[in-house]
C-alpha cells in the first residue's frame, strides 16, 4: 500500500467520522418539539376539516335527525333523499350546475388570455401612461368588490346585456389581481430570452405567444386556479347581472335555498348537500394542481 493510498484512506475515515458526528441522533427535547408541532398541526387540520365532515354527514340525514343531532358525524338513519331531491325532485339544481360550468369555463379561459396579455404589456412594452395605468390597476385591487356592484349593474344594463350569459361573463373576463400576478412573473424572466427571439425575427406577439408564455406555466396554473375558484364561487356579480331563474348559478341557487326562497326553509340536509356538491370541483382543482402552484423564483431560474 503506497503512502498516497494510506493518506487518502485516512482522509476518508476522518470525513466519515465527521459526518457521523454531524448526524448525531436528535435529543429528547428535539423529538418532543417535533411531536408537539405535528400534534398542533393535526389539531388545526381537524378544526378546519370538521365542519366539512359535518356538512357531508348531514346531507345523508333525515330532517328530524339533522335537527336533533346537528353535529353528529354518523346519521341515525342513512338516506339519499337529499340527492334524489337535488337531481330529480323539482329543484333546478342541474340547471344551476350547467350555468356555473358555462360561466366558469369562459371566464377562466378569458382571464388566462387577457390577464397574461395585459401583464406582458405592462412588464415589457414601453408606452406613454404605463405607470399611470399600473397605478390604476393597484387602485382597483384596493377597492372592495361590493363598492363596484352598482357601477357593474349600470354598465351591464346600459350595454343591453342584462339577464344574459354575456352580462354574467364579460365583466369577469379580466381581473386586476391576475394582471398583477402575470406582470410580476414576466418581469422575472430574463430579457436575453426575448432578445434572442427578436434576433431570430419574431415580433412582439410571436415572442409572447411562442417563447414567453410557455415559460410561464407556474404563473398560468396559479391564474387558472384563481380564475376557476373566483368565477365558480362568485355571487355578488350574478345578483346584479341577472334575475332570470334559468340563469341561476350554483352559488345563487344555493343562496336561495339557504334563505328559504325555494320553499326549503328548514331542510338542513338539502341545503348542506347542495353546498357539499358545489365545493367538489374547486377541491378537485386544488388536489390536481397543488404541487404546481406558482413559485416565482423557481420559474425565473428555469427561464
Amino acid at each position: 500500500m503506497t503512502a498516497t493510498t494510506v493518506s487518502t484512506q485516512a482522509t476518508e475515515d476522518k470525513s466519515s467520522s465527521g459526518a457521523a458526528q454531524t448526524r448525531a441522533p436528535a435529543g429528547p427535547r428535539t423529538v418532543l418539539t417535533t411531536s408537539m408541532t405535528y400534534a398542533l398541526l393535526a389539531l388545526i387540520a381537524i378544526i378546519y376539516i370538521f365542519p366539512f365532515l359535518i356538512q357531508i354527514a348531514t346531507s345523508f340525514k333525515t330532517d328530524n335527525d339533522a335537527a336533533a343531532n346537528p353535529v353528529s358525524l354518523i346519521p341515525a338513519n342513512w338516506t339519499t333523499a337529499t340527492y334524489q331531491t337535488l337531481f330529480g325532485g323539482g329543484l333546478a339544481f342541474p340547471t344551476w350546475a350547467m350555468n356555473s360550468v358555462i360561466v366558469t369555463v369562459f371566464v377562466t379561459i378569458g382571464r388566462v388570455l387577457f390577464c397574461s396579455m395585459a401583464g406582458y404589456a405592462l412588464a415589457r412594452l414601453r408606452f406613454r401612461g404605463r405607470g399611470l395605468l399600473f397605478a390604476a390597476l393597484i387602485a382597483v385591487m384596493a377597492v372592495p368588490a361590493v363598492v363596484l356592484l352598482i357601477p357593474k349593474f349600470l354598465v351591464v344594463n346600459t350595454l343591453g346585456i342584462y339577464d344574459s350569459y354575456a352580462g354574467m361573463i364579460v365583466p369577469l373576463l379580466v381581473d386586476a389581481a391576475g394582471v398583477f400576478i402575470m406582470k410580476n412573473f414576466f418581469e422575472s424572466i430574463p430579457m436575453s430570452v426575448e432578445e434572442a427571439a427578436h434576433i431570430d425575427g419574431a415580433g412582439i406577439f410571436r415572442t409572447f405567444w411562442s417563447v414567453v408564455l410557455p415559460m410561464s406555466r407556474p404563473a398560468l396554473i396559479t391564474l387558472v386556479i384563481l380564475a376557476f375558484q373566483g368565477s365558480w364561487n362568485e355571487l355578488s356579480h350574478f345578483v346584479v347581472s341577472a334575475q332570470d331563474p334559468d340563469l341561476y348559478t350554483l352559488t345563487k341557487g344555493v343562496a336561495t335555498l339557504a334563505a328559504g326562497g325555494q320553499g326549503q326553509a328548514q331542510q338542513f340536509p338539502l341545503k348542506l348537500g347542495a353546498a357539499a356538491l358545489m365545493t367538489i370541483p374547486v377541491a378537485v382543482m386544488f388536489f390536481i394542481f397543488q404541487r404546481q402552484i406558482m413559485n416565482t423564483a423557481e420559474g425565473a431560474e428555469k427561464g
